[in-house]
Protein backbone atom coordinates (compact mmCIF):
# COMPACT_ATOMS: atom_id res chain seq x y z
CA UNK A 1 0.00 0.00 0.00
CA UNK A 2 1.76 3.38 -1.42
CA UNK A 3 1.96 5.86 1.43
CA UNK A 4 -0.22 8.54 -0.20
CA UNK A 5 -3.15 5.96 0.06
CA UNK A 6 -3.54 5.80 3.63
CA UNK A 7 -3.51 9.42 4.41
CA UNK A 8 -6.33 10.96 5.95
CA UNK A 9 -6.90 14.18 7.44
CA UNK A 10 -11.02 14.20 8.20
CA UNK A 11 -12.89 13.32 11.13
CA UNK A 12 -15.73 11.89 9.17
CA UNK A 13 -17.92 8.45 9.94
CA UNK A 14 -15.85 5.16 9.36
CA UNK A 15 -18.37 3.32 7.56
CA UNK A 16 -20.84 4.58 4.93
CA UNK A 17 -24.48 3.88 6.05
CA UNK A 18 -28.03 4.93 5.73
CA UNK A 19 -27.68 8.89 6.81
CA UNK A 20 -27.79 9.52 10.34
CA UNK A 21 -29.61 6.33 11.19
CA UNK A 22 -29.40 5.57 14.88
CA UNK A 23 -27.40 2.35 14.87
CA UNK A 24 -27.83 -0.30 18.02
CA UNK A 25 -24.86 -1.26 20.24
CA UNK A 26 -23.99 -4.32 18.51
CA UNK A 27 -23.51 -2.91 14.82
CA UNK A 28 -21.60 0.27 15.91
CA UNK A 29 -18.98 -2.12 18.14
CA UNK A 30 -18.97 -3.77 14.83
CA UNK A 31 -18.97 -1.03 11.93
CA UNK A 32 -16.68 1.67 13.92
CA UNK A 33 -13.35 2.81 12.98
CA UNK A 34 -13.34 0.89 9.61
CA UNK A 35 -12.57 3.94 6.96
CA UNK A 36 -11.79 2.13 3.61
CA UNK A 37 -8.60 3.92 3.02
CA UNK A 38 -6.86 2.15 6.35
CA UNK A 39 -9.16 -1.46 5.57
CA UNK A 40 -8.45 -1.35 1.85
CA UNK A 41 -10.79 -4.40 1.82
CA UNK A 42 -10.07 -6.12 5.24
CA UNK A 43 -12.51 -6.98 7.38
CA UNK A 44 -10.20 -5.49 10.54
CA UNK A 45 -7.47 -3.21 9.82
CA UNK A 46 -3.93 -4.69 9.52
CA UNK A 47 -1.41 -3.71 12.16
CA UNK A 48 0.78 -0.94 10.91
CA UNK A 49 3.94 -1.14 12.34
CA UNK A 50 6.36 2.08 12.01
CA UNK A 51 9.03 4.27 13.42
CA UNK A 52 10.40 6.08 10.56
CA UNK A 53 8.29 7.25 8.01
CA UNK A 54 10.16 7.91 4.35
CA UNK A 55 9.55 11.00 2.42
CA UNK A 56 10.41 11.31 -1.21
CA UNK A 57 12.08 14.70 -0.60
CA UNK A 58 12.82 17.56 1.62
CA UNK A 59 10.52 19.63 0.37
CA UNK A 60 7.70 16.90 1.45
CA UNK A 61 9.35 16.19 4.70
CA UNK A 62 9.15 19.68 5.78
CA UNK A 63 5.35 20.56 4.61
CA UNK A 64 4.75 17.15 6.51
CA UNK A 65 6.30 18.89 9.80
CA UNK A 66 3.98 21.76 9.22
CA UNK A 67 0.90 20.57 8.61
CA UNK A 68 -1.72 18.49 11.81
CA UNK A 69 -0.17 15.14 11.53
CA UNK A 70 -3.42 14.25 13.39
CA UNK A 71 -4.35 10.93 11.02
CA UNK A 72 -1.81 11.43 8.62
CA UNK A 73 1.83 9.44 8.53
CA UNK A 74 4.66 11.45 10.34
CA UNK A 75 6.70 9.64 12.56
CA UNK A 76 5.64 6.12 13.97
CA UNK A 77 5.07 7.51 17.60
CA UNK A 78 2.15 10.05 15.91
CA UNK A 79 0.73 6.85 15.14
CA UNK A 80 -0.25 4.01 11.95
CA UNK A 81 -3.95 3.37 10.55
CA UNK A 82 -3.68 0.36 12.98
CA UNK A 83 -4.05 3.31 15.77
CA UNK A 84 -5.72 5.40 14.12
CA UNK A 85 -9.00 2.98 13.80
CA UNK A 86 -9.25 1.71 17.12
CA UNK A 87 -9.19 5.46 18.88
CA UNK A 88 -12.00 6.88 16.02
CA UNK A 89 -13.99 3.44 17.07
CA UNK A 90 -13.88 5.06 20.49
CA UNK A 91 -15.23 8.06 19.40
CA UNK A 92 -17.55 7.18 17.62
CA UNK A 93 -19.20 5.06 20.76
CA UNK A 94 -19.28 8.02 22.31
CA UNK A 95 -21.87 10.58 20.68
CA UNK A 96 -20.84 14.18 20.65
CA UNK A 97 -17.02 13.12 21.07
CA UNK A 98 -13.93 15.24 19.49
CA UNK A 99 -11.34 12.53 19.31
CA UNK A 100 -9.56 9.77 21.84
CA UNK A 101 -6.18 9.21 22.30
CA UNK A 102 -4.82 5.86 23.20
CA UNK A 103 -2.37 4.82 25.79
CA UNK A 104 -0.03 1.64 26.78
CA UNK A 105 -2.28 1.01 29.76
CA UNK A 106 -5.39 2.89 31.83
CA UNK A 107 -2.74 3.99 34.32
CA UNK A 108 -1.06 5.76 31.56
CA UNK A 109 -4.21 7.53 30.11
CA UNK A 110 -5.28 8.51 33.77
CA UNK A 111 -1.70 10.48 34.18
CA UNK A 112 -2.13 12.10 30.58
CA UNK A 113 -5.67 13.06 31.06
CA UNK A 114 -4.68 14.63 34.43
CA UNK A 115 -1.47 16.18 33.59
CA UNK A 116 -3.43 17.96 30.45
CA UNK A 117 -6.00 19.86 32.81
CA UNK A 118 -3.73 20.48 36.14
CA UNK A 119 -1.07 22.36 36.53
CA UNK A 120 1.35 23.61 39.26
CA UNK A 121 -0.95 25.15 42.43
CA UNK A 122 -4.31 24.10 41.34
CA UNK A 123 -6.58 21.67 43.18
CA UNK A 124 -8.01 18.22 42.20
CA UNK A 125 -10.96 16.88 43.88
CA UNK A 126 -11.30 13.04 43.90
CA UNK A 127 -13.54 10.80 44.90
CA UNK A 128 -12.73 8.47 48.20
CA UNK A 129 -14.26 5.34 46.26
CA UNK A 130 -11.37 5.77 43.79
CA UNK A 131 -8.83 2.87 41.87
CA UNK A 132 -6.14 2.78 44.42
CA UNK A 133 -3.27 3.97 41.36
CA UNK A 134 -5.29 6.70 40.81
CA UNK A 135 -5.38 7.91 44.72
CA UNK A 136 -1.34 6.96 44.20
CA UNK A 137 -0.97 9.17 41.94
CA UNK A 138 -2.61 12.34 43.33
CA UNK A 139 -1.08 11.71 46.39
CA UNK A 140 3.04 10.78 44.74
CA UNK A 141 3.03 12.38 41.67
CA UNK A 142 0.96 15.12 41.74
CA UNK A 143 1.53 16.36 45.22
CA UNK A 144 5.45 16.44 44.19
CA UNK A 145 4.49 18.91 41.27
CA UNK A 146 2.77 21.37 43.60
CA UNK A 147 -0.82 20.13 42.76
CA UNK A 148 -3.21 19.16 45.99
CA UNK A 149 -5.86 16.86 46.08
CA UNK A 150 -9.02 16.69 48.31
CA UNK A 151 -11.18 13.86 48.89
CA UNK A 152 -14.67 13.73 48.63
CA UNK A 153 -17.82 11.41 49.51
CA UNK A 154 -18.30 9.65 46.36
CA UNK A 155 -22.64 10.13 47.35
CA UNK A 156 -21.85 13.86 47.90
CA UNK A 157 -23.85 14.80 44.21
CA UNK A 158 -24.48 18.39 43.63
CA UNK A 159 -22.94 19.16 47.32
CA UNK A 160 -19.77 18.95 45.36
CA UNK A 161 -20.20 22.97 44.77
CA UNK A 162 -19.70 23.35 48.31
CA UNK A 163 -16.15 22.16 47.96
CA UNK A 164 -15.08 23.95 44.93
CA UNK A 165 -12.32 26.40 45.88
CA UNK A 166 -10.86 29.46 43.84
CA UNK A 167 -8.13 26.54 43.26
CA UNK A 168 -10.48 23.66 42.21
CA UNK A 169 -9.18 22.96 38.26
CA UNK A 170 -10.31 19.54 37.77
CA UNK A 171 -13.30 16.92 39.65
CA UNK A 172 -12.53 12.84 38.97
CA UNK A 173 -14.80 10.93 38.81
CA UNK A 174 -15.36 6.90 39.14
CA UNK A 175 -18.80 5.39 38.99
CA UNK A 176 -19.05 2.94 40.08
CA UNK A 177 -16.51 3.27 42.19
CA UNK A 178 -13.74 0.67 42.71
CA UNK A 179 -14.22 -2.46 45.55
CA UNK A 180 -17.51 -0.87 46.56
CA UNK A 181 -19.47 0.25 43.80
CA UNK A 182 -21.04 3.84 45.21
CA UNK A 183 -22.47 5.24 42.00
CA UNK A 184 -21.91 8.85 41.78
CA UNK A 185 -24.66 11.59 40.59
CA UNK A 186 -22.78 12.59 37.47
CA UNK A 187 -24.75 14.67 36.29
CA UNK A 188 -25.24 16.89 39.35
CA UNK A 189 -21.31 16.78 39.67
CA UNK A 190 -20.58 18.27 35.84
CA UNK A 191 -23.29 21.14 36.64
CA UNK A 192 -21.78 22.33 39.58
CA UNK A 193 -18.12 22.03 37.75
CA UNK A 194 -19.43 23.92 34.49
CA UNK A 195 -21.21 26.58 37.14
CA UNK A 196 -16.86 27.60 37.76
CA UNK A 197 -15.44 26.49 35.03
CA UNK A 198 -13.80 23.11 36.30
CA UNK A 199 -12.74 20.69 34.44
CA UNK A 200 -14.73 17.09 34.53
CA UNK A 201 -13.51 13.76 34.02
CA UNK A 202 -14.47 10.36 34.78
CA UNK A 203 -13.10 6.42 35.04
CA UNK A 204 -15.59 5.00 32.59
CA UNK A 205 -14.11 1.50 32.52
CA UNK A 206 -16.81 -0.65 34.73
CA UNK A 207 -19.88 0.76 32.55
CA UNK A 208 -18.34 1.76 29.09
CA UNK A 209 -19.54 4.01 26.49
CA UNK A 210 -22.23 1.22 25.63
CA UNK A 211 -24.18 1.41 29.44
CA UNK A 212 -23.09 5.15 29.69
CA UNK A 213 -22.31 7.51 27.43
CA UNK A 214 -20.06 10.11 29.22
CA UNK A 215 -19.34 12.60 26.95
CA UNK A 216 -23.33 13.46 25.90
CA UNK A 217 -23.89 13.80 30.11
CA UNK A 218 -21.28 16.75 29.75
CA UNK A 219 -18.10 14.79 30.64
CA UNK A 220 -15.37 16.71 29.78
CA UNK A 221 -12.47 13.63 29.40
CA UNK A 222 -13.52 9.95 29.79
CA UNK A 223 -11.04 7.56 30.50
CA UNK A 224 -11.03 3.47 29.85
CA UNK A 225 -8.74 1.17 30.92
CA UNK A 226 -9.24 -0.61 27.48
CA UNK A 227 -7.53 -3.46 29.17
CA UNK A 228 -10.64 -4.99 30.67
CA UNK A 229 -13.71 -4.99 28.86
CA UNK A 230 -12.31 -3.09 25.37
CA UNK A 231 -10.21 -5.81 25.00
CA UNK A 232 -11.71 -8.63 26.31
CA UNK A 233 -9.61 -11.45 26.82
CA UNK A 234 -7.26 -10.45 29.88
CA UNK A 235 -3.90 -10.77 27.60
CA UNK A 236 -3.28 -6.86 26.20
CA UNK A 237 -2.45 -3.65 28.49
CA UNK A 238 -4.03 -0.76 26.85
CA UNK A 239 -5.66 2.91 27.58
CA UNK A 240 -7.94 5.75 26.53
CA UNK A 241 -9.07 9.02 27.25
CA UNK A 242 -11.78 10.17 24.72
CA UNK A 243 -12.36 14.34 24.59
CA UNK A 244 -15.20 16.62 24.42
CA UNK A 245 -15.13 19.78 21.72
CA UNK A 246 -12.55 21.86 22.65
CA UNK A 247 -10.23 19.64 24.78
CA UNK A 248 -8.17 16.86 22.57
CA UNK A 249 -5.78 19.40 21.27
CA UNK A 250 -4.61 19.73 24.89
CA UNK A 251 -5.03 16.03 25.65
CA UNK A 252 -2.96 15.44 22.19
CA UNK A 253 0.12 18.24 22.96
CA UNK A 254 0.61 16.67 26.73
CA UNK A 255 0.81 12.90 25.77
CA UNK A 256 3.18 13.99 22.97
CA UNK A 257 5.19 15.63 25.22
CA UNK A 258 5.14 12.59 27.83
CA UNK A 259 5.97 10.47 24.67
CA UNK A 260 2.93 8.14 24.87
CA UNK A 261 1.76 5.32 22.21
CA UNK A 262 0.10 2.72 22.28
CA UNK A 263 1.86 -0.73 20.19
CA UNK A 264 -0.09 -0.83 16.80
CA UNK A 265 -0.02 -5.05 17.67
CA UNK A 266 -1.75 -4.19 21.33
CA UNK A 267 -4.11 -1.55 19.08
CA UNK A 268 -5.37 -4.24 17.00
CA UNK A 269 -5.95 -6.52 19.85
CA UNK A 270 -8.18 -3.98 21.15
CA UNK A 271 -10.10 -3.62 17.78
CA UNK A 272 -10.76 -7.08 17.51
CA UNK A 273 -11.83 -7.08 20.75
CA UNK A 274 -14.03 -4.32 20.93
CA UNK A 275 -16.10 -6.19 17.83
CA UNK A 276 -17.66 -8.50 20.58
CA UNK A 277 -17.93 -6.09 23.01
CA UNK A 278 -22.08 -5.58 23.13
CA UNK A 279 -23.05 -9.20 23.29
CA UNK A 280 -19.49 -9.57 26.03
CA UNK A 281 -21.33 -7.17 28.17
CA UNK A 282 -24.62 -8.65 27.96
CA UNK A 283 -23.53 -11.87 29.18
CA UNK A 284 -21.71 -10.55 32.07
CA UNK A 285 -24.37 -8.59 32.82
CA UNK A 286 -26.74 -11.83 32.95
CA UNK A 287 -24.57 -13.98 34.70
CA UNK A 288 -23.79 -10.95 37.24
CA UNK A 289 -27.25 -10.58 38.27
CA UNK A 290 -27.98 -13.74 38.35
CA UNK A 291 -25.23 -14.47 40.95
CA UNK A 292 -25.77 -11.58 42.69
CA UNK A 293 -29.49 -12.70 43.68
CA UNK A 294 -28.36 -15.75 44.26
CA UNK A 295 -25.58 -14.33 47.29
CA UNK A 296 -28.00 -12.34 48.93
CA UNK A 297 -29.99 -15.21 49.55
CA UNK A 298 -27.38 -17.00 51.29
CA UNK A 299 -26.85 -16.67 55.41
CA UNK A 300 -23.17 -16.72 55.02
CA UNK A 301 -23.49 -12.99 53.04
CA UNK A 302 -24.05 -9.84 54.84
CA UNK A 303 -24.13 -7.36 51.72
CA UNK A 304 -23.73 -7.43 47.98
CA UNK A 305 -22.76 -4.53 46.54
CA UNK A 306 -23.94 -4.52 42.77
CA UNK A 307 -25.38 -1.18 41.65
CA UNK A 308 -27.83 -2.71 39.81
CA UNK A 309 -29.34 -3.96 43.17
CA UNK A 310 -31.84 -1.42 45.21
CA UNK A 311 -29.82 -0.97 47.93
CA UNK A 312 -26.14 -0.75 46.92
CA UNK A 313 -25.25 2.91 47.51
CA UNK A 314 -26.62 5.12 44.87
CA UNK A 315 -29.15 2.62 42.92
CA UNK A 316 -31.47 5.11 42.32
CA UNK A 317 -28.99 7.22 40.37
CA UNK A 318 -28.17 4.37 38.63
CA UNK A 319 -31.48 3.38 37.49
CA UNK A 320 -31.93 7.12 36.25
CA UNK A 321 -29.02 7.02 34.67
CA UNK A 322 -27.07 3.85 32.90
CA UNK A 323 -28.09 1.80 30.39
CA UNK A 324 -26.94 -1.83 31.58
CA UNK A 325 -24.51 -3.31 34.41
CA UNK A 326 -21.40 -5.73 33.74
CA UNK A 327 -19.87 -8.59 35.57
CA UNK A 328 -17.61 -6.68 38.45
CA UNK A 329 -19.22 -6.60 41.68
CA UNK A 330 -18.36 -7.20 45.11
CA UNK A 331 -19.70 -9.43 48.20
CA UNK A 332 -19.02 -9.37 52.27
CA UNK A 333 -19.19 -12.21 54.38
CA UNK A 334 -20.90 -12.56 57.75
CA UNK A 335 -18.14 -12.93 60.85
CA UNK A 336 -15.38 -13.63 58.74
CA UNK A 337 -11.85 -14.58 59.50
CA UNK A 338 -8.47 -13.95 57.16
CA UNK A 339 -8.52 -17.84 56.74
CA UNK A 340 -12.08 -18.16 56.21
CA UNK A 341 -12.48 -15.99 53.35
CA UNK A 342 -9.02 -17.51 52.00
CA UNK A 343 -10.50 -20.93 52.21
CA UNK A 344 -13.25 -19.56 50.37
CA UNK A 345 -11.62 -18.13 47.36
CA UNK A 346 -8.42 -20.87 47.28
CA UNK A 347 -10.63 -23.70 46.34
CA UNK A 348 -12.65 -22.22 43.43
CA UNK A 349 -12.63 -24.18 39.99
CA UNK A 350 -13.81 -21.71 37.80
CA UNK A 351 -12.83 -18.74 39.58
CA UNK A 352 -9.21 -17.55 38.66
CA UNK A 353 -7.03 -15.28 41.69
CA UNK A 354 -6.19 -11.81 40.35
CA UNK A 355 -5.75 -8.56 39.44
CA UNK A 356 -7.99 -6.73 36.66
CA UNK A 357 -11.26 -7.86 35.38
CA UNK A 358 -13.20 -7.54 31.80
CA UNK A 359 -11.97 -10.77 30.22
CA UNK A 360 -13.96 -13.74 29.70
CA UNK A 361 -12.85 -15.61 32.62
CA UNK A 362 -14.18 -15.17 35.99
CA UNK A 363 -12.18 -14.11 39.09
CA UNK A 364 -11.96 -13.09 43.09
CA UNK A 365 -9.87 -11.05 44.88
CA UNK A 366 -10.36 -10.21 48.43
CA UNK A 367 -10.38 -6.52 48.66
CA UNK A 368 -9.88 -4.08 52.14
CA UNK A 369 -11.82 -0.78 51.25
CA UNK A 370 -10.38 0.56 54.83
CA UNK A 371 -7.23 0.37 53.46
CA UNK A 372 -8.09 3.01 50.95
CA UNK A 373 -10.48 5.66 52.54
CA UNK A 374 -9.73 8.72 53.80
CA UNK A 375 -13.35 10.58 54.24
CA UNK A 376 -15.76 7.65 54.14
CA UNK A 377 -15.86 5.00 56.40
CA UNK A 378 -19.02 3.60 55.78
CA UNK A 379 -17.71 -0.03 54.90
CA UNK A 380 -18.04 -1.93 58.32
CA UNK A 381 -20.11 -5.42 57.12
CA UNK A 382 -17.68 -7.59 56.90
CA UNK A 383 -14.67 -8.89 54.54
CA UNK A 384 -15.20 -8.70 51.12
CA UNK A 385 -14.75 -10.58 48.04
CA UNK A 386 -14.80 -9.03 44.79
CA UNK A 387 -15.68 -10.80 42.12
CA UNK A 388 -15.50 -10.71 38.03
CA UNK A 389 -18.18 -12.54 36.72
CA UNK A 390 -16.91 -13.73 32.68
CA UNK A 391 -18.62 -15.60 30.14
CA UNK A 392 -18.85 -19.18 31.34
CA UNK A 393 -22.22 -20.73 32.08
CA UNK A 394 -23.35 -18.92 35.34
CA UNK A 395 -25.41 -22.06 37.00
CA UNK A 396 -21.54 -23.67 36.76
CA UNK A 397 -20.01 -20.24 38.89
CA UNK A 398 -22.91 -20.81 41.38
CA UNK A 399 -21.90 -24.08 42.15
CA UNK A 400 -18.46 -23.26 42.69
CA UNK A 401 -19.31 -20.05 44.94
CA UNK A 402 -21.64 -22.18 47.05
CA UNK A 403 -18.75 -24.77 47.52
CA UNK A 404 -16.84 -22.33 48.14
CA UNK A 405 -19.10 -20.91 51.13
CA UNK A 406 -19.46 -23.92 52.64
CA UNK A 407 -15.49 -23.98 53.12
CA UNK A 408 -16.55 -20.61 54.83
CA UNK A 409 -18.34 -22.11 57.12
CA UNK A 410 -16.14 -25.23 58.18
CA UNK A 411 -13.66 -22.52 58.64
CA UNK A 412 -15.77 -19.99 61.15
CA UNK A 413 -16.93 -23.28 63.03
Amino acid sequence: MGRRSIDAQGDGPSVSGSGDQPKGDATRVVSAGRRAEWTQGIVNPPVWRASTILYESVAELRAAGARDTHHRLFYGRRGTPTQWSLADALTELEPGAEATFLYPSGVAAIAAALLSVLSPGDELLLPDSAYDPTRSMATGLLKRMGIATRFYDPLIGAGIADMIADNTAAIFMESPGSLTFEVQDIPAIVAAAKARGVVTLLDNTWATPLFFPAIGRGVDLTILACTKYIVGHSDVMLGSVTAAPGRFAKLRDTSFQLGQIASPDDCWLGARGLRTLAIRLAQHQSSALKIARWLKEQPEVSAVLHPALPDCPGHDIFARDFRGSTGLFSFALVGATEAARAALIDGLEHFGIGYSWGGFESLALPVDPARYRTVTKRHDIGLIVRLQIGIEDPDDLIADLAAGLGRFRAAVA
